[in-house]
């Protein structure tokens, strides 16, 4: 279905059924390291609340309506990098992701969120791309600051992770940026 091709080494490819087992297996494996972060960890328990997640992502993505990819580095499924809704009318889109904590720090999503930018921008016509990331996580914010994209403003108890609220920065980025940031 949807692959693209990142590098060498990295690509990312449509969610599918076939993907649960393994899927699972490594947010498992991560489950304390994303479960500071990503409140969905708690109430996933079984391949088939991931089969359930990679059904909905597919049902969003035959309605045009956002994706769930996963990033395959060097063969093996390392994370997660999707769109929660796309915006038609306006051109926007909210992005999100993930990766096993034990490839960290190699620039795997960097070079993820960079190859899908290009796609978003340049093939689905899109203006407008966010992220939002606790404030706390440093990791997940260097992806947008590295990219280029404009820290918009903080987003106040807007989300619940282990009964806790926490506050989210949204991070915000044009087409005209991101194609004056290509010709730099």
């Amino acid at each position: 279905m949807f692959e693209l091709p990142v590098n060498e080494r990295l690509k990312l490819e449509l969610l599918e059924p076939g993907h649960a087992s393994e899927l699972y297996m490594l947010v498992d494996a991560n489950r304390d390291h994303l479960g500071t972060w990503m409140p969905w960890v708690e109430n996933t328990k079984s391949t088939e609340d991931i089969l359930n997640f990679i059904k909905s992502g597919l049902n969003n993505y035959a309605m045009r309506n956002g994706f769930q990819l996963g990033l395959r580095f060097e063969q093996k499924l390392a994370g997660v990098l999707g769109l929660h809704y796309i915006d038609w009318d306006t051109g926007a889109t909210e992005m999100g992701y993930w990766l096993d904590k034990k490839l960290e720090g190699k620039g795997l999503m960097t070079a993820a969120v960079s190859a899908l930018l290009e796609k978003l921008f340049n093939h689905y016509k899109l203006n407008r791309v966010e992220i939002r990331a606790n404030p706390a996580n440093t990791r997940s914010r260097a992806i947008p600051k590295r990219l280029g994209f404009l820290e918009e403003g903080m987003l106040r108890q807007t989300g619940m992770n282990a009964g806790e609220r926490f506050d989210m920065v949204v991070y915000g980025l044009l087409k005209e940026e991101w194609q004056l940031r290509r010709e730099d």
